[in-house]
């Protein structure tokens, strides 16, 4: 499993996140992202690299679970 997390500091609330991966990311009620599971299986980590990429201030993180998983 790959864990994901918002920097809620960071967050602008672009939305760009939601737009590469509406299943993962959504925004609340004040315009910020917000993830509706934390832990992803290994098989979408492209679409998770993806929504981070195209956040413009980093605000997401692509983590490595306890195994070692990719990046």
């Amino acid at each position: 499993m790959i864990k994901i997390s918002i920097d809620l500091g960071l967050c602008q609330g672009y939305g760009n996140c939601v737009s590469a991966d509406p299943e993962i990311f959504d925004l609340n009620d004040s315009g910020f992202a917000f993830l509706h599971v934390e832990e992803v299986p290994d098989d979408r980590l492209s679409t998770l690299r993806d929504a981070a990429a195209v956040c413009p201030v980093e605000a997401i993180r692509v983590e490595p679970d306890a195994d070692g998983g990719q990046r």
